[in-house]
């Protein structure tokens, strides 16, 4: 008889004193990030922004990577005049100002001129948090389906392009961090690589989100399988519900309704909407958490490791399709391939 055990064993999930209701600033305080260097896209805005003010009060060399550079220098003076008056209360240094860069997901020139620009400089954090959602069909610069295009494409061009950047760091923090904002819409679909662009099934902009919102994921798995010997690790999280410019594209109906089914959870006691504070909380804690430190290719809501379920319970859990490693790695593949024939 065979008795060799050949259970897998599992590793343990990943938990923190943060809850759903934890701020990005508790989540960094006490953190010192002097003399590190961050890169957040989308931080214009919504849980962006709060993100980069985290990053930015714990000390870090923030950058604002931004398709609309004057909402980004806004920020950029918002952010610095928080964290010089937060300097002034704990009697520390104030953190350098934020520095705003152009950055346009859907178009690679955009994005390939971003990454030249940046060079070789040692990068220890990089958040992927700009995104689009429930678009109207429409297509980027290089023709990819707009969602798909933006949310995934454009973040695996940029990070690939920083790979240089994010070894350089981890050579010199012992470490560096890639932090890939996805959704529980990620149930809605897995990547459908059939017809990743939707050239032969009707367009539906919640599947094409939910698509892309999977690909975020996957693309944590793979980049910690890849890059993890570098010092470079992924992964993937869930804000929460938060009104934000992310649905600027739903009808006055689907607000309407969303708002009602969210009065009705929260009333009973199963969901709460979170501020932009508490929005940001969880890409925060990834970005500079111990606890997270040299893990990789895992998905997270509400600080803490989200449980792997078969269908995603209102906002929480994660569908196993969002971490398949084989997935994940074909993902990898096939970006490649498209990006390269986009670029001819």
């Amino acid at each position: 008889m065979d008795t060799t055990d050949t259970t897998v064993q599992q590793p343990t999930r990943i938990t923190s004193p943060f809850t759903s209701r934890s701020t990005a600033l508790e989540v960094v305080d006490g953190v010192d990030l002097t003399g590190r260097r961050a890169v957040v896209t989308g931080g214009a805005s919504g849980i962006g922004v709060e993100t980069a003010r985290a990053l930015a009060h714990a000390g870090a060399e923030v950058v604002l990577a931004v398709r609309d550079t004057a909402a980004g220098e806004r920020a950029a003076a918002d952010i610095a005049a928080s964290a010089s008056a937060a300097a002034a209360r704990s009697g520390g240094p104030a953190a350098p100002a934020p520095r705003v860069e152009a950055l346009d997901l859907a178009d690679l020139t955009s994005v390939d001129a971003f990454t030249a620009r940046w060079g070789e400089l040692p990068l220890h954090v990089l958040v992927a948090n700009a995104g689009v959602m429930d678009t109207p069909h429409a297509t980027t610069a290089q023709g990819f389906e707009l969602q798909l295009g933006t949310n995934h494409l454009g973040h695996f061009v940029l990070t690939t392009g920083l790979h240089a950047a994010l070894a350089a760091g981890a050579r010199e923090a012992g470490e560096a961090r890639v932090v890939v904002v996805s959704s529980s819409g990620h149930g809605a679909s897995p990547v459908v690589f059939e017809d990743l662009m939707f050239e032969r099934r009707p367009y539906d902009p919640g599947l094409a989100y939910g698509q892309a919102k999977t690909a975020n994921s996957l693309f944590a798995v793979e980049l910690t399988r890849r890059w993890a010997h570098e010092g470079i690790t992924a992964n993937a999280l869930m804000p929460g519900g938060i009104w934000t410019p992310l649905q600027r594209h739903w009808s006055p109906q689907q607000r309407a309704a969303a708002e009602q089914m969210a009065q009705q959870a929260e009333a009973s006691g199963s969901f709460h909407m979170k501020t932009p504070e508490q929005g940001a909380a969880t890409s925060v804690f990834l970005a500079t958490s111990p606890l997270v430190a040299g893990v990789g290719g895992r998905y997270f809501e509400d600080c803490a490791e989200a449980e792997v379920v078969e269908q995603v319970r209102g906002i929480h859990g994660v569908m196993p399709h969002a971490l398949d490693p084989e997935a994940a790695r074909r993902l990898w593949e096939v970006s490649e391939q498209v990006v390269g024939a986009a670029r001819g």
